[in-house]
């Protein structure tokens, strides 16, 4: 292979010496891995535009990654003189007027090379280059003028982009087109070869761009008063002032109040200096984040309105969210954020990151809904990306919450309205290892006061800055594209009119689907950790405490458990084994080692045995269903396979409901039988003929079982405390939210007397959720008087406890149940 002419080559070297004394870029998919090139097919290179300055930044990064250079002829027979081509070069000069691009020269050339020789395959890499990401929306006409837009800049105006902006360059490598594949069906006329290919780099670079630009995006004051003039706000304003009777124009001014209050001022200035600023926070705070999954996210943003669902553990997500995605090229979200965070110094900064702020509630002031409604449709409709939390709050016990419907509804009713641009949501995990709230959260749950968010607390919060919180994860699940929901919940959805006003009678049923999708989908995109693995082994044990090498022996083989039998193929898994699990979390000052001579005692002490069920909890649905089958031999030596199976299917509705299982009722056999089959596998189950039969008493595969069914015992007891009340008070003789407030106070009064170290135990939310459980799926009704009335069903349900729970459990439950009578 022979370089460019040397004088030429000299040159254009200089050249780009001279243009990286002043560029900086960040790159994206800029190596073979990434590329996943085949090492026997030549490289071409294809940039959209014509211009010197892309060419130069093209071979700078090409030379930088070890990649096949662009520099070089393709090594092929009538080959070009180099191996890059642009798609499109700019007619019309300095002083004339620029038409419209057109196809160059040597676009067609690899075409005819590709038509006229069927054994060569060339691999087309498109690259994107972007100078200063995004555009400005400030009031300066300079800066809107030289920032990276959809349009084509001239030179000059070119020029001016790289002073402005070139420290803030992005460039995207794509995964190779393979020229052999577009151009087989036009081996007859290059002519249509030659279209075929344009059309597909085409539509590639335009998705690629709006991933990363974002739609053009346009003044928020003229956001703003678009707002106040759409027919609905309009019609709300009339409403609003007959009905108070107050002046059309003051209501007006109102609307306009409230559209200001809402609307986010994102600024990619405020964007730059943020991503310099959490850059050095996390490093500060972190021991590393880690990014997986992020090609869903970069797929599905090409071409839809991407909607990001995270789990909320911190206030930290929503920052932490908008970097990695801008890391990894793609514009940041606008982001849901309550009013509550709209204080002095940080409202504004968190507005101009992307924030949009809504008040917690307003059923009772349509005027405000419906601008926020039509906010949230201008969001959608434009196609930018939003993010929020399905859960409403921060979770202070580590599981997901159930979904609120809200913003839900409103997403599905807009899109209803015009669904001319798909939507798709993108559930995200965020797993932390120590989350800066936690101890906060022990205060919350033992029923302190939750603290207002001001800027006071804002500085009192900074000085946990000096502590390491661990590393964290964000893993990115399967995109719900929200036309699937609509055609499984509704397939005529699109043939049927709709207004902003309009709710048809299955919506509720949608919004359910959807809800349960996305948390189903979070929590398969679990990040598993080392503390969250030592919290979970180590909260089985009755003394919270357990010798080292068998602690690291149970959480090798637990671990192992998820590795051979995945809950998911989003979820990830730690490196390392349970030894150096130990040491890690020893490090952060999450467990206590006593030394002995037979052996180190690890254990939990104070506030981190209350702390630690947080972490425990993050995974804890990983292990639900192995767990229930290991708890049925707690007072079980054999059981058939079917009365495994059978029992199994029974619970897992209120399981499914309250830890956002992934499988559906119909799916829960196969999946027993398999998990059966796993616990066989690893030696914790038995088959003898027609039965399953757990392991001799003394034995390590016995204590092995054993602890595997304390991961969710607790969860079981907490059903039964609920029955117990019930059948207490009997048929008809108690409320549904009476029943609520019994259940919790039972439990709450038995964590003190048994000392249970985990505040979810007495969660009132949970005991709601499982008393609905029970009334859908008719174990209870209710009769006229709202009386909760059930059959002799649930005296069987009462008596399949007997196989789950232990004599001194069950004994403890009815003590504490018959107090009071």
């Amino acid at each position: 292979m022979r370089l460019l002419p040397g004088l030429t080559g000299l040159i254009l070297t200089l050249l780009r010496k001279l243009l990286f004394l002043w560029v900086r870029t960040d790159v994206i998919g800029g190596s073979r891995e990434a590329l996943e090139l085949d090492p026997d097919k030549p490289v071409c290179y294809v940039l959209q535009y014509s211009s010197m300055s892309s060419r130069l930044v093209l071979e700078q990064e090409v030379e930088r990654a070890g990649l096949p250079s662009a520099r070089v002829p393709l090594p092929i027979h009538k080959g070009t003189d180099r191996s890059f081509f642009f798609l499109y070069r700019r007619t019309g000069g300095l002083f004339r007027h620029r038409q419209t691009p057109v196809l160059t020269p040597r676009m067609r050339q690899i075409v005819e090379l590709g038509v006229e020789d069927p054994t060569l395959d060339i691999q087309i890499v498109p690259v994107s280059l972007f100078w200063g990401r995004s555009p400005d929306k400030a009031k300066s006409l300079v800066k809107l003028l030289l920032s990276d837009t959809w349009s084509v800049a001239g030179r000059v105006q070119k020029f001016l982009i790289i002073l402005v902006h070139g420290r803030n360059t992005y460039v995207q490598f794509s995964k190779p087109i393979s020229l052999s594949e577009v151009v087989d069906e036009y081996r007859n006329n290059e002519e249509q070869a030659v279209r075929k290919l344009a059309r597909i780099l085409r539509t590639h670079f335009r998705r690629v761009r709006q991933a990363v630009l974002g739609p053009d995006l346009s003044h928020r004051r003229t956001l703003v008063e678009g707002l106040v003039r759409t027919p609905a706000v309009r019609d709300a304003i009339r409403e609003t002032a007959r009905r108070d009777d107050i002046p059309p124009e003051k209501v007006r001014l109102k609307a306009r109040k409230y559209a200001d209050e809402i609307a986010a001022n994102m600024s990619i200035v405020t964007i730059r200096v943020m991503e310099v600023a959490l850059s050095w926070l996390w490093n500060r705070i972190y021991n590393g984040v880690a990014v997986n999954n992020i090609q869903v996210a970069q797929d599905v943003a090409q071409d839809n309105a991407v909607i990001y669902v995270p789990c909320h553990r911190s206030h930290i997500d929503y920052l932490l969210l908008s970097y990695v995605l801008y890391k990894n090229g793609l514009m940041p979200p606008h982001i849901a954020a309550g009013i509550n965070l709209n204080m002095p110094i940080v409202g504004p900064i968190l507005r101009r990151g992307g924030a949009f702020f809504m008040r917690r509630s307003f059923k009772d002031n349509p005027l405000y809904a419906t601008v926020f409604n039509e906010y949230l449709h201008v969001m959608f409709s434009k196609g930018y990306s939003v993010e929020y939390f399905v859960e409403g709050g921060r979770s202070r016990t580590g599981r997901m919450l159930q979904p609120r419907p809200g913003m839900l509804a409103m997403t599905v009713r807009s899109y209803l309205r015009d669904h001319q641009k798909p939507i798709v949501f993108v559930p995200v995990y965020i797993g932390y290892e120590k989350v800066m709230e936690g101890r906060s959260y022990l205060g919350e749950l033992r029923g302190k006061k939750k603290q207002k968010e001001n800027i006071f607390a804002l500085v009192k919060t900074a000085k946990t800055l000096r502590n390491s919180f661990g590393r964290v994860a964000v893993n990115f699940g399967k995109a719900i594209p929200l036309s699937d929901v609509l055609d499984d919940t509704h397939p005529s959805w699109r043939h049927e009119a709709y207004d902003q006003e309009y709710r048809p009678a299955w919506l509720s049923k949608a919004v359910e689907s959807l809800s349960s999708r996305v948390a189903n989908g979070i929590n398969a995109s679990v990040a598993v950790n080392p503390i969250g693995m030592t919290a979970t082994v180590l909260l089985s044990t009755e003394r919270l405490a357990m010798d080292e090498v068998q602690l690291s022996r149970l959480m090798d083989e637990y671990a192992g458990l998820l590795k051979t039998h995945p809950y998911a193929d989003t979820i990830t898994l730690p490196e390392g084994n349970g030894k150096s699990w130990i040491d890690y979390c020893e490090s952060m000052g999450l467990v206590n080692r006593q030394p002995q001579k037979l052996g180190d005692i690890i254990s939990l002490a104070g506030n981190n045995a209350i702390l630690m069920t947080y972490y425990r909890n993050n995974i804890q649905h990983l292990f639900a269903l192995p767990s229930l089958i290991a708890c049925l031999f707690e007072n079980n030596i054999s059981l058939t396979r079917e009365k495994v199976v059978s029992l199994s299917s029974v619970v897992y509705p209120y399981l499914q409901s309250e830890l956002f299982l992934q499988y559906q009722p119909e799916q829960v056999k196969g999946v027993m039988d398999q998990w059966i089959d796993a616990l066989v596998d690893h030696g914790m189950l038995k088959v003898d003929g027609a039965r399953i039969c757990r392991p001799e008493e003394g034995t390590e595969p016995m204590l092995r079982l054993r602890a595997l069914s304390r991961f969710i015992i607790q969860t079981l007891e907490r059903y039964h405390i609920a029955i117990a009340v019930l059948r207490k008070y009997g048929s008809g003789k108690i409320n549904a939210a009476e029943l609520e407030e019994q259940s919790t106070q039972m439990a709450e009064r038995m964590s003190i007397l048994f000392g249970l170290n985990a505040p979810e135990f007495f969660d009132k939310s949970l005991f709601r959720n499982f008393i609905a459980n029970l009334q859908e799926n008719e174990v209870l009704t209710t009769d006229e008087d709202g009386q909760l009335c059930y059959s002799e069903g649930l005296d069987e349900v009462a008596e399949d406890a007997r196989l789950v729970l232990s004599v001194e459990k069950r004994q403890a439950i009815q003590q504490v149940t018959m107090l009071g009578v």
